[in-house]
């Protein structure tokens, strides 16, 4: 009977033992099973930051390529721009440089007009002449108007100007407020817009 209760006892203890062995085991199961779904998680979250970081990157050189392309068109923008307002400016100098030969060369021609004109006046027998050519010399003096070129009239009484007119003599002043004056007009002067194509011979006071 004494045996009988030892070997009960001891079954016992086997089936105790194996029992605690089973659920070390199912721990140990449980725990290796984690720790693989945490290894996972790790993993899934470096690939999505490395995801993460490639989409930053590529989006970071389309930016970087989008800014250095309208840089490039905007130099080329300029530089066009340049090019156009050159080419525009030097078209226009041509044109007036090719015109102010031809005007410069009529000039004589409006000067011989006005001393014919003068030579006509003190003929008393003349008048249809004299029309005709009045008639001639306005319209001449329109047409070269229209093409920019001026003459500078009213002249006497006023300041001298170095920058359009050439002194060739002084004479003294016939009143005070006549000194450094223009008190004669030798030979027109005459401009092509704002420059000077022939200056203006004075006589000034002293």
């Amino acid at each position: 009977m004494l045996e009988q209760d030892n070997y009960s006892k001891g079954d016992m203890n086997k089936e105790k033992v194996a029992a605690e062995e089973q659920v070390d085991a199912q721990n140990q199961e449980v725990n290796n099973e984690e720790g693989t779904a945490n290894n996972e998680a790790k993993t899934e979250d470096q690939g999505a930051e490395e995801l993460s970081t490639e989409e930053l990157s590529a989006e970071e050189q389309l930016k970087a390529e989008s800014q250095e392309l309208k840089e490039k068109y905007l130099r080329l923008y300029s530089e066009f721009e340049n090019y156009r307002r050159r080419t525009s400016k030097e078209r226009l100098d041509l044109i007036k440089t090719a015109s102010e030969e031809v005007l410069k060369d009529l000039i004589p021609v409006v000067d011989d007009f006005e001393r014919a004109i003068r030579a006509e006046e003190k003929e008393a027998d003349n008048e249809k002449a004299l029309e005709g050519s009045l008639l001639i010399y306005h319209k001449l003096l329109k047409v070269l108007e229209a093409k920019g070129l001026t003459a500078m009239d009213d002249l006497i009484g006023k300041d001298f100007d170095a920058d359009n007119q050439e002194a060739i003599t002084q004479i003294p002043a016939p009143t005070e407020d006549m000194k450094g004056k223009v008190i004669d007009v030798v030979e027109k002067g005459y401009k092509l817009g704002d420059k000077v194509v022939r200056y203006a011979k004075v006589v000034i006071g002293s």
